[in-house]
């Protein structure tokens, strides 16, 4: 992520986009009611005639306070959204965490990531603390009450920015965890290729296996000397999300980049991990600065920083639902400052084309059914809808 000048950025930014970010509005609690029909408002796609293609609504279904991630739980038909002030949301207007004592409130810290065991027995948080540092942090968790809470992970942070904050259980059922690359600009202290550090990494540990967390025996870097053998992937610079396709298991990964170029980088199902994606000898696929990657990964998406307002990529879902039929095998993303939506075919990315808009995205989210939904910072919760 960067800078900008309101609660929540992406990383540092050119002066031309500092203003892309208004102030968050007074937050709304969310009501099964504001999911009825009757209260629906939608923001427009980019034609207002309807299509059987190409085009999505973005229909409001809730409004929080600065939501930055959602998840859900097995048997369960609520959704559970993390506010980054530090609160975990459920789409019925619940509190389930709050953690707006402990979270710092820098522009990328706080509450950032959410995820549920598969057997939805535990719930886990990534959050930043009032010194900056990263916590994965885990609640036995009933459906009504978190309790029996445990810090799974703990890192230092060296900088403010580029804390990464996304959780995910893959397919295999270990937990896999985004760390950027420790902030500053430019990677100062050469993290993204360390594998000596969790910085600039995705990790995949499993949190139950042991106290407080055992390392799958079959990660890439076990039993290499001088390497973390919690590390599934490096050279990332913020990894703010990353989703895995339910119906293929590939890994979908938004690196954010420096000032030239943003990237998403795509991870096969049956990897056996280990892929380097270059940061910070390059950005995008352009060299960044002097020095030969270790086999790097080329991204599979990439655009530039230098039009349209561009800032931060977030990384969406390939759309496995069933209400879009021609949405099936795109994979979504967007950009927080431009606001734009992209949809591109999994087998035919550079066809990638716009098909909505909304403002300050700051995440997706995928429902039990395969349906999506869009997080915008300025508070509301939007299911993505045929137009």
């Amino acid at each position: 992520m960067r800078l900008v000048v309101a609660v929540f950025s992406f990383a540092l930014l050119p002066g031309a986009l500092l203003a892309c970010t208004p102030a968050a509005p007074a937050p709304v609690t969310p009501s099964a009611a504001q999911s009825s029909a009757s209260s629906e408002a939608a923001t427009p796609s980019p034609s207002s005639s309807p299509s059987s293609s190409g085009e999505l609504r973005f229909t409001e279904i809730a409004t929080l306070e600065q939501p930055v991630a959602m998840a859900v739980r097995k048997d369960d038909d609520r959704l559970y959204v993390a506010e980054q002030t530090g609160r975990l949301r459920t789409s019925d207007g619940a509190t389930v965490v709050d953690l707006s004592r402990e979270v710092s409130t820098g522009n990328e810290q706080g509450l950032l990531g959410v995820a549920f065991h598969p057997s939805g027995r535990w719930l886990y948080l990534d959050w930043t603390d009032t010194q900056g540092d990263t916590h994965v942090t885990e609640w036995a968790y009933d459906g009504s009450k978190a309790t029996a809470r445990r810090d799974v992970l703990k890192v230092d942070q060296p900088y403010a920015n580029h804390n990464g904050g996304q959780l995910a259980f893959g397919p295999d059922g270990h937990l896999y965890i985004a760390l950027g690359d420790g902030g500053s600009g430019g990677d100062p202290e050469g993290n993204g290729q360390d594998l000596g550090t969790l910085l600039g990494k995705i990790l995949r540990i499993d949190p139950r296996g042991d106290e407080p967390y055992a390392v799958p025996r079959d990660n890439p870097f076990v039993g290499r000397s001088g390497a973390r053998p919690e590390i599934w992937a490096y050279g990332l610079r913020n990894p703010w999300r990353f989703t895995f396709d339910r119906e293929s298991g590939d890994l979908w990964i938004g690196d954010v980049g420096q000032n030239a170029w943003e990237e998403v980088d795509r991870e096969p199902a049956g990897s056996k991990g280990g892929a380097n994606y270059g940061w910070n000898l390059r950005e995008g696929r352009s060299p960044f600065r002097d020095g030969e990657a270790a086999d790097p990964v080329e991204p599979v998406i990439v655009y530039s920083l230098q039009e349209g307002g561009n800032c931060s990529v977030i990384a969406g879902h390939v759309y496995r639902g069933t209400k879009i039929p021609w949405l099936r095998g795109h994979f979504l993303y967007g950009d927080f400052c431009a606001g734009w939506v992209k949809a591109a075919p999994v087998d035919d990315l550079d066809a990638a084309a716009d098909v909505g808009e909304v403002e300050q995205l700051s995440s997706f989210g995928e429902g039990p059914d395969g349906e999506l939904y869009a997080l915008s910072l300025r508070g509301p919760l939007y299911r993505v809808d045929p137009a």
